[in-house]
């Protein structure tokens, strides 16, 4: 494999791939099925949340709940999952958020009642988290630094795909095979995307840079010195506000529209389809943009437009 070398943040040097070769593209194409089944899983709940609360006699709270303790055990799963990854491989440790998170997705059809269905969220939510950072980490390893953008992006697509996906089909499906069967539903992405990802293979720096530095802590390399702190520190201030928002608006809203102004589940749902179709578009214009401007401001460029959007949408 051609390589080449790329510069970072703190100028040392690290080798990447030159050309977009087959393993690079299955990394790619198994990292955006993992972030469509994921999507999909967890759009499905909040469309759900209803008619679960209503079967189990779930509170308010408790119906809320069951998305935090997804999102709670999300946070969890991608620092343990993402730690053990860099010990012991990407694509091993894949395998396995793969298994937890349709194992626990499929639990959920079985639960009699709040404690159990909230258990199985939080544990469904490690394998999710996991397989999320762990699937972009791949990517990135996987494809030439000039187009490392433009990868990611397409790993993203895939999350969008997945939540479309899951405003498609849980109002067709769910008056026929009721929230239990939806939740069964969600095991088979998780089967393929097992198959798909089982002819992966570890990407090439990843392996060279654990022959060099076998016993380097990843927490550490995020504080190795005051720059790259202030780096990690505000990549996750800034992401923590991207995600607080978009978990609001596309988890919390198609349940709000419903119980506050009678939407059906399907204006709900188109509703959904709509934004994700803004959302797809967005993304691909991201790719192109930050790989010819740079990622830094493409990323604020949209934060601030996000922002203004939120704002005039409120309105």
């Amino acid at each position: 494999m051609v390589h080449q070398h790329v510069a970072t943040a703190d100028g040392a040097e690290t080798s990447g791939p030159a050309l977009v070769d087959r393993d690079a593209i299955k990394a790619l194409i198994g990292s955006a099925l993992g972030y469509a089944m994921d999507g999909f899983d967890l759009l499905i709940l909040g469309f759900m949340l209803r008619f679960i609360s209503s079967d189990l006699s779930l509170t308010p709270a408790q119906g809320a709940s069951l998305v935090t303790a997804t999102l709670i055990g999300a946070v969890i799963g991608g620092i343990v999952f993402g730690m053990l990854s860099d010990r012991i491989g990407r694509v091993r440790v894949l395998t396995y958020t793969i298994v937890v998170f349709a194992v626990f997705t499929g639990m959920c059809a079985l639960a009699q009642g709040y404690y159990d269905l909230l258990l199985y969220r939080t544990l469904a939510g490690l394998g999710l988290g996991g397989e999320f950072g762990i699937g972009m980490a791949l990517v990135a390893e996987a494809w030439p630094a000039s187009m490392r953008a433009r990868a990611s992006s397409y790993v993203g697509l895939g999350w969008q795909l997945g939540v479309l996906a899951a405003a498609i089909v849980t109002p067709i499906l769910l008056p026929v095979i009721g929230w239990r069967g939806m939740f069964a539903l969600g095991i088979f992405p998780a089967v393929a995307a097992y198959f798909i990802r089982s002819s992966l293979h570890e990407p090439e720096i990843f392996v060279q840079k654990s022959h060099d530095h076998p016993k380097e802590s990843a927490l550490h390399l995020l504080v190795k010195d005051t720059e790259t702190t202030k780096l990690s520190l505000g990549m996750i201030i800034l992401c923590s506000v991207q995600n607080f928002g978009y978990y609001g608006v596309m988890i919390w809203l198609p349940n709000y529209l419903s119980t506050r102004f009678g939407f059906a589940l399907t204006q709900s749902a188109v509703w959904t389809t709509v934004t994700i179709a803004g959302m797809a578009v967005g993304i691909f214009m991201f790719c192109h943009i930050a790989d010819r401007i740079g990622r830094r401001p493409a990323f604020f460029a949209y934060m601030l437009g996000a922002a203004v959007m939120v704002v005039l949408y409120s309105r």
